[in-house]
């Protein structure tokens, strides 16, 4: 069973060039600073300066790791090998980002600390059966390297002990301008995704799988994210299918983010078949680091994971995963400036 005694620490990576502060709490990104084109460091995602708002539950999934499940599940409910589950209804009428208490409330076991050129953490959590209503045990890690002097990787994988679905994203708010200096509208974004699965009214996809071309939702050329946005009602907050990017190590080429003004770049990589991109269409005065006020599209979120509701939807790639198999998601942060 879970540690009670597990305290919410921070700890930090350090390679000299790039600095990451990231909590066992949730897993959680709280700050990144990577340089700009003039070599001047800003923290480039939204969150707060103390653990007490994210103990609070004052983040919007700032920077955690979300799961069982990532994303949405309609009504809460699927049908696994016949037998009918029912989640927690967070984000009526639906179970968002693991339930009530997902992986991002969870106080992980932090271990494998090293310091030096490739400073790395894991940090580790078992979910038991029934937890927020999931079928079996689920031993899972997550472990951040900075690989080069400003290269982040993010390697999560799960290991259950009977069937269950399994599928985790990655929650930061990015703003390569600062997360302190306003929306991120002007910033460009090219997705390598020539298809989309658009949504119903309450945010879960109809099961088609569209494509992108000659609609506001189209990125596969950078376009500036500001450009079309007010064509797709609150903002983004739609799957991507990452079909159109090329490969290298076993990881495809999901998204290039650019900043203007900084001129920094931010290029991932991931094995996952979605991205969800979403332009931070909720947040709405959120008083973050050093009294910084989040606003709405503050930030972006490039969340690689499996399709949204992906257990319902026998046309969708499976997040069902087997005892005997391991679930694996890499995901590789590359910032540069051009």
């Amino acid at each position: 069973m879970a540690d009670q005694n597990l305290k919410p620490e921070l700890f930090e990576l350090n390679n000299g060039t790039m600095r990451v502060l990231i909590t066992n709490l949730g897993c959680t990104i709280t700050s990144l600073s990577v340089p700009d084109k003039d070599g001047k460091l800003a923290d480039v995602v939204l969150g707060f300066d103390s653990l007490e708002p994210y103990l609070k539950g004052a983040a919007p999934y700032f920077g955690s790791i979300v799961g069982r499940v990532a994303n949405r599940i309609k009504d809460g409910k699927f049908k696994l090998n016949g037998v009918d589950y029912s989640l927690p209804i967070n984000k009526p009428p639906n179970s968002l980002h693991g339930g009530h208490k997902g992986f991002d409330k969870k106080v992980w076991e932090a271990t494998n600390i090293t310091k030096g050129e490739y400073p790395s953490i894991t940090f580790k959590y078992h979910s038991p059966d029934g937890e927020e209503g999931y079928p079996g045990d689920v031993s899972v890690t997550a472990t951040y390297t900075l690989t080069s002097s400003t290269t982040m990787r993010l390697d999560m994988e799960a290991v259950p002990n009977k069937p269950t679905p399994i599928s985790l994203a990655q929650h930061t708010y990015w703003n390569l301008a600062g997360h302190n200096s306003g929306n991120v509208l002007d910033h460009s974004i090219q997705i390598r995704a020539n298809h989309v699965t658009p949504v119903d009214q309450n945010t879960i996809p109809t099961g088609e799988i569209m494509p992108v071309k000659g609609t506001p939702f189209d990125f596969t050329a950078e376009k500036r994210i500001g450009e079309s946005i007010h064509e797709v009602g609150l903002g983004y907050d739609h799957n991507y299918v990452l079909d159109c990017g090329e490969e290298k190590a076993g990881l495809k080429h999901a998204a290039k983010v650019k900043d203007p003004s900084s001129s920094r770049i931010l290029n991932l990589w991931s094995n996952a078949p979605g991205m969800q991109f979403y332009t931070g269409n909720y947040v709405n005065g959120v008083v973050g680091k050093g009294g910084a006020i989040y606003g709405k599209h503050a930030g972006l979120c490039l969340e690689t994971q499996g399709f949204p509701n992906a257990i319902n939807q026998p046309n969708f790639p499976s997040i069902v995963v087997q005892p005997g198999e391991k679930y694996q998601h890499t995901m590789l942060f590359e910032f540069s400036v051009e």
